[in-house]
């Protein structure tokens, strides 16, 4: 397995510290709760341990950068999260009963599209570059169907940093959410952000 060194590791910390700091105001502000994220935990993972936290059914969000740095995100939500976000969203209690339908995945859709456009914000002015994404990418995996979940990466990498976040959302959230992306973008992450010291 590929492995980073400790300087690596706490670089990709800070970054997603002060990314992820920005999109959970943004966030904050769209669900009209607070939003706390702990500190990260970064690992080095084999992709097929990556649903390893999940039980039944969750929602996978890909998101590609497309300027500034190459490379993509991979967020991992539980559905239920996913149902209350939503409820909020649409200036509800947060109800997390019911289905997930196209209009949640929707929802679940904009809502990372405004957390990682406020963590690309972040990340352009940590390295220095102009950083844009692509429109998220959404959908449901069944945990049981690992080989739907392989099929969705866009790299035969088997070496994943996964990167561990618990997020509050006021009292109705206490979930983890996963951050996936390949070593080989890591290690280019770390070279940039080294680079601009």
């Amino acid at each position: 397995m590929a492995e980073l060194t400790k300087e690596q590791i706490d670089i990709l910390g800070e970054i997603a510290n002060i990314s992820m700091g920005s999109a959970a105001t943004n966030l904050s502000m769209m669900l009209n709760q607070r939003v706390d994220i702990t500190t990260p935990k970064v690992d080095i993972i084999n992709r097929s341990a990556a649903l390893d936290d999940y039980e039944k059914t969750c929602v996978f969000v890909q998101i590609h950068y497309i300027k500034g740095i190459t490379g993509n995100n991979i967020f991992i939500l539980k559905e239920p999260d996913i149902l209350c976000m939503t409820d909020l969203m649409m200036g509800g209690a947060g109800n997390k009963e019911g289905e997930v339908t196209e209009l949640h995945l929707s929802a679940a859709s904009e809502a990372m599209n405004q957390m990682m456009g406020a963590s690309s914000t972040s990340m352009s002015s940590m390295l220095s570059v102009m950083v844009d994404i692509s429109t998220p990418e959404v959908s449901r995996i069944d945990v049981d169907s690992i080989k739907t979940f392989e099929k969705m990466f866009d790299s035969d990498e088997k070496d994943f940093v996964k990167i561990t976040f618990r997020m509050e959302i006021g009292d109705l959230i206490d979930s983890i959410m996963v951050q996936l992306y390949p070593i080989h973008f890591a290690q280019e992450l770390c070279a940039k952000f080294s680079l601009k010291d």
